[in-house]
Parts: structure tokens; C-alpha cells; sequence
């Protein structure tokens, strides 16, 4: 339940971060610096959440104590980004605004690490790919309310699509907020209603796992398992293209199809924006009926054989957007999308888990999302030069780009081999 909400914050950061940093003065061809800010500190914050997890033990558990802090702060940052406006004689609203995305990121890397580690946790390998699988099904659910909350508070509700007097418009403002409300009440749900396992439940002695300091965590960089490495390969490429298509989405579906129309430039931007809300929560929605199968398809076809089928798709759906002139048709090319997303989100995690001792599940996926956060990292110093240079500062190319990455990505995955679990969790023996 806890993903639920936490994605439901991403989502809303994911779809309005790049329209809030132009409302703030923030050029086209600088966005993507802003948004390191989140690979950054995701790089930053979970291989060492992830490491003093694995060596924490507290009355509420190892992984809980983490994921409450982090959704509390999460919560704090979503009500900020919207009333930035407020801060602006402290400093310039346009460092407001990173501050604030700074906070948030570190929050929601603070609370998603040790999710991940959780479920690893509690599963046997036998039961991990329909374990992630929910997780996936959950995370679509909130990102497809986090996506499409400002549409629907106008569409349905009549909030203001501006509001000159605070730059950020009433549907964006309160879908911050009851985002931050969600996202808080799930987390508790989770830390209050879940059991973790002990040390001796887990099948290790917990003195094995005492702080060691930096030596330990070299050690555990050094010795990660081939596997992993080889999935780092089809992280990158794919985490390259979804960090185009969140950065530039907007401005290129205005560029490409909204500035087509008739009409004042501005409100058509904002029209765009609504519309890619709408897009990211098609998207997210078909990750969660895709879920649903990934598990059936991965027990007859092999996770990597499934995972490089699903990549493929929504490699050829990006690239499609080049060709597409209508809002509705964009539909299509986002249920393509959707499937490599709902692959994304649960595959890779359930291949890695198997490979991994249990005392070290939390240090190893915290590690394994320099594979995640390194891209968009490369993606964000090289993104905006690509767009003003190579492609003359028309972003659509910046999404087809992405989805030439992730065909390279499913042609990676293609070439993993399977092997049997290294590590069995004794709850599954």
C-alpha cells in the first residue's frame, strides 16, 4: 500500500517538475539539469540506506523505520512545491524550486529503498516475480491518480488552470496536497500492519552483518554478482529514455501537436501539459493490467525473455510519437509504454533477488540503483545540448532518441541468461 502512495508523489512530480521550473523562469534547454537532481541523490541515498538497513534492528523492524521518516518528508516537500511563490523573498523562486525538488527526491529515495529490500525480504524466489509483480500493480495505481489528478480536478471538479497571482494554477496546488496526504496515510498503513522477519528467520546470524564502515560497502561493490552487472547494462539504456521522454514530454507534444492547433500559445501549453498528465497516467494504468500477466508469462517464457519483449514495445511506441499529429492517437503510443514500464518496475528486481544473500539484500538494491540514477545523470548533463544542437531545439527527437536506447536495451536483456538462485531465503524451503 505504501508504493501506492509514494508513486502517487513521483507521479505528480514526474508530470508538473518541468512545467513548475518554466513557470519559475527555468529555459527549455536547462530542464534537464534540474532534474539531476533526483538520479543524484537517489545515488547518493540508497545504496546507504540500503546498507544501514541490512544492519538495522528496531521494535518496528529493519526496513520500516526508514520508509516512515522518508514518507513524512516526502509529504512535507509535496505541500512546498506548489507554494513556492511564498519563499520568494527569502531567495530567487527559481532556487526555491530546486531546493524543494532536492527535499523531495532525497525523501522519496529515503522511503523507496527500503521497499524494495522489504519484499526481497519476505518472499522466497518461488514467489518474488508474483511478488513484484503486486508491487508494480500498486505503483501503477498511484501514478495513474498522481498523473491524472490535475485533469480531473478541472475536468470534473472546476479548478483554475491559472492563477497568475501564485504562477502555479489551483489544479496543480491541490493535487499536491492530497498527494502528500495519500502518500503519508498509505506508508503508515504499511508500517503498521506489516511484520518483518528476524535474522534467524532470514536464515543468517546478525552478527554477520555488524557495521564495517566503507570497507564493507567496497567490498560489496566489488563482489556484486555477475547478473547484476549485466542487468546494469539494460538499466542504463532503459533509464536514459524514460528520463528523456518525463524531461521533454511536454514541450515536445506542445511543439509537436498542440502548437498545431488554433489558439493562444500559452493556454495551448498548458493544454499540453493537462494532456501529458493524462498520457503518463495511460501509461501507468497499462502497467497495472500488464502486471497482472507478468508473472504467467514470466513462469512459460523467463523473466529476461519477457522483460527484452516488453522493453522492444516501448522502445517502438516511443519512436512512433514522431508520427502522430493527434492528442487521442498519443493514447496508443503510451499503451506501448505502459509495458515497458510495468517490466521495468518488476522484472529486474525479481531477477536480481535471487542472486542475492538475504543480509545483504538492502546494500545490493541500493547499489544496484547507480544503474538507474547513472543514466539519468548522463542523460541530464548531455540532454539539453543534444535537443539545442543536434536536434535544433525541437524536443520530439529527444523522446525518439529514448526509444532508440530502449531498443538497445531489450537487445541486452535478450542476452542474459538465466540462472538458479545462489542464495535460497530459508522461509522458502
Amino acid at each position: 500500500m505504501g508504493f501506492l502512495g509514494i508513486q502517487m508523489g513521483f507521479a505528480l512530480q514526474n508530470s508538473n517538475a518541468s512545467r513548475i521550473l518554466q513557470a519559475h523562469g527555468a529555459d527549455t534547454e536547462y530542464l534537464s539539469l534540474f532534474w539531476l537532481v533526483a538520479p543524484i541523490t537517489g545515488m547518493v541515498v540508497q545504496p546507504i540506506v540500503g546498507y544501514y538497513s541490512d544492519r538495522t534492528w528496531t521494535r518496528i523492524g529493519r526496513r520500516r523505520p526508514y520508509i516512515l521518516v522518508g514518507a513524512l518528508l516526502t509529504g512535507i516537500a509535496l505541500f512546498l512545491m506548489p507554494n513556492t511563490v511564498f519563499f520568494t523573498s527569502l531567495m530567487p523562486s527559481l532556487l526555491i524550486v530546486a531546493g524543494i525538488l532536492l527535499l523531495m527526491d532525497t525523501s522519496i529515495n529515503l522511503t523507496m529503498e527500503p521497499f524494495r529490500a522489504l519484499i526481497g525480504d519476505s518472499l522466497s524466489s518461488k514467489q518474488r516475480s508474483l511478488g513484484f509483480s503486486v508491487q508494480t500493480i500498486l505503483i501503477g495505481i498511484g501514478a495513474v491518480l498522481g498523473s491524472s489528478l490535475p485533469y480531473l480536478l478541472t475536468r470534473y471538479f472546476g479548478f483554475s488552470t491559472t492563477d497568475l497571482q501564485n504562477v502555479i494554477p489551483d489544479n496543480i496546488r491541490y493535487s499536491f496536497y492530497i498527494g502528500a496526504i495519500v502518500l503519508v496515510l498509505t506508508v503508515l498503513w504499511t508500517v503498521f500492519t506489516t511484520k518483518e522477519y528476524s535474522s534467524y528467520e532470514l536464515g543468517f546470524d546478525n552478527k554477520s552483518v555488524n557495521t564495517k564502515g566503507i570497507k564493507s560497502f567496497l567490498y560489496d561493490l566489488k563482489h556484486m554478482p555477475l547478473i547484476m552487472k549485466k542487468l546494469g547494462w539494460v538499466q542504463f539504456y532503459t533509464w536514459f529514455a524514460f528520463f528523456m521522454m518525463w524531461v521533454y514530454m511536454t514541450p515536445a507534444i506542445a511543439e509537436h501537436v498542440f502548437y498545431k492547433m488554433e489558439g493562444n500559445l500559452n493556454q495551448l501549453y498548458i493544454e499540453a501539459g493537462n494532456w501529458v498528465g493524462v498520457l503518463f497516467g495511460v501509461y501507468n494504468g497499462i502497467s497495472v493490467l500488464y502486471a497482472v500477466f507478468i508473472s504467467r508469462l514470466v513462469a512459460r517464457f523467463g523473466k529476461t525473455k519477457v522483460h527484452g519483449l516488453g522493453l522492444f514495445i516501448g522502445g517502438v511506441s516511443m519512436i512512433s510519437i514522431l508520427f502522430i499529429s493527434s492528442p487521442y492517437s498519443l493514447l496508443l503510443c503510451m499503451m506501448g509504454v505502459g509495458i515497458a514500464w510495468g517490466s521495468v518496475l518488476s522484472i529486474p528486481y525479481a531477477i536480481l533477488a535471487d542472486s542475492l544473500p538475504s543480509h545483504r539484500m538492502g546494500v545490493y538494491m541500493g547499489i544496484f540503483n547507480f544503474f538507474i540514477t547513472f543514466p539519468q545523470i548522463i542523460c541530464g548533463l548531455l540532454g539539453g545540448m543534444l535537443i539545442k544542437f543536434v536536434f535544433n531545439n525541437q524536443p520530439i527527437y529527444g523522446i525518439v532518441l529514448g526509444g532508440f536506447f530502449m531498443l538497445i536495451a531489450s537487445f541486452c536483456a535478450w542476452r542474459i541468461k538465466e540462472s538458479a538462485s545462489l542464495f535460497t531465503n530459508q522461509m522458502g524451503r
